[in-house]
């Protein structure tokens, strides 16, 4: 550890004022910081000590994906696994399955190594692509401003790309985390003055900018239809609720692991083994996420329950009035948790500190607001049968008038309190 201390420290004086790169100093600190505590401190009162800063925060968010990133990589190779029909496998081509070639693996469902294997030949050049680029916009902006680059990057593009399909456009990838970060954050101020979520604001333009790669039954299983089994679609679970009801949440057994059948148990559709964006299908992966953030207060446990009661109170007064038309007023709460992105948006995009709610009533008001939007543009919107992404954004526009009115609520009850 010493060596590497002395390793950065040699080159320091060339990035500080009056060294030839200057101009990089934002790179070279964010470098310094990320190994290492930073060596700047508040020398005039007041000020707060811990041991909680903006990058130990964001690490820890970080950890809380890491179970929803494995399951992409594991759930995408499996849906592609299932879906390919065995005959298919060996004319297959592109680098992607020479690497599978070359290590031996093969396309067997069954086999763990496989399925994360494939998925990973798809989840990492979406991240890495995200990383490289994002990131470059961080830093270019950093630069200019003379400020240093914030750690909320970390965050933003390990989402971004677990609320894509498998199939995105590597190109679509760079210019949808380029409007998050630009339009989505940087324009505001950057990290703590955006108004948006920066991941969901990508995810937001990929969606109404080119709609063909980023919705439909044929992107979310990262396989040819033409070589896929008979009867395979790859619609969501969700999206075909929309349109047959029920069935489609009514499988007799637990692992059927057919792709031609249109049913998901409730424990599959829990665990995460149905087609969709890569990181959201794993309800599990998410209430682990969600352990961790509350385990160490980064996460708001009231924005997480208001959310879930909300929409608990919304599906169940939705289920008592039914419909002969519309299926989706049938659908139990129950299923509502574990089908799309509900858990996902719930536990990591709805708590994002600084675009949602942020005293603890604001929080309540939010999260219930929240998850009766949720249900509502779920049951009664065609063009959105995903709905957490739109419901989250609009939240994000409205959580400091929440927070006005309940700051002006406590004013006005401490100033009749103590009124003369």
């Amino acid at each position: 550890m010493k060596l590497l201390r002395n390793m950065l420290d040699k080159p320091a004086k060339l990035f500080e004022e009056g060294g030839r790169l200057e101009k990089l100093h934002p790179v070279w600190e964010a470098l310094d910081t990320f190994l290492y505590t930073t060596g700047t401190v508040t020398k005039t009162a007041s000020h707060v000590r811990d041991a909680l800063d903006l990058k130990r925060m964001m690490i820890v968010v970080v950890a809380a994906l890491a179970p929803c990133a494995l399951m992409a990589m594991y759930n995408t190779g499996l849906q592609a696994n299932l879906a390919l029909k065995p005959e298919m496998a060996g004319q297959l081509t592109g680098w992607r399955h020479a690497v599978i070639g070359l290590l031996g693996i093969g396309y067997s469902p069954a086999n763990v190594l496989a399925c994360l294997i494939h998925g990973a030949l798809y989840f990492l050049p979406v991240y890495i692509v995200t990383i490289a680029v994002g990131g470059s916009w961080e830093a270019l902006f950093a630069i200019v401003r003379k400020h240093e680059i914030n750690e909320g990057f970390l965050v933003t593009s390990l989402l971004f790309p677990l609320i894509l399909p498998p199939t995105i456009p590597l190109w679509q990838v760079a210019v949808g985390i380029s409007f998050g970060v630009v339009i989505g954050k940087e324009v505001f101020g950057g990290v703590g003055m955006n108004i948006l979520n920066p991941a969901l604001t990508a995810r937001a333009f990929l969606y109404f900018g080119y709609p063909g790669q980023i919705s439909g039954a044929k992107i979310w299983t990262a396989v040819d239809p033409a070589r896929a089994v008979d009867g395979f679609s790859g619609a969501t679970a969700l999206a075909h609720a929309k349109e047959t009801g029920l069935e489609v949440l009514r499988a007799p057994g637990l692992f059927s692991f057919d792709p031609s059948d249109w049913s998901v148990s409730w424990l599959e559709s829990f665990i995460g083994i149905e087609p969709g964006s890569m990181g959201e299908t794993s309800a599990l992966a998410c209430l682990l996420g969600a352990a961790v953030l509350i385990a160490t207060r980064v996460g708001a446990w009231r924005t997480m329950a208001g959310v879930v009661l909300g929409a608990a109170v919304t599906a169940t007064g939705l289920n008592l009035i039914g419909s002969q038309t519309n299926p989706m007023l049938s659908v139990p709460i129950y299923w509502h948790l574990v089908i799309g992105g509900f858990a996902f948006g719930t536990v990591f995009m709805a708590t994002d500190p600084v675009t949602s709610a942020y005293t603890n009533t604001g929080k309540w008001a939010y999260g219930l607001l929240l998850g009766f939007l949720i249900i509502l543009i779920r049951v009664f919107n065609p063009a959105f049968p995903e709905s957490v992404m739109i419901a989250i954004l609009f939240m994000n526009v409205f959580a400091p008038l929440i927070d006005h009115y309940v700051v002006r609520a406590n004013v006005k009850r401490r100033a009749a309190r103590y009124a003369a």
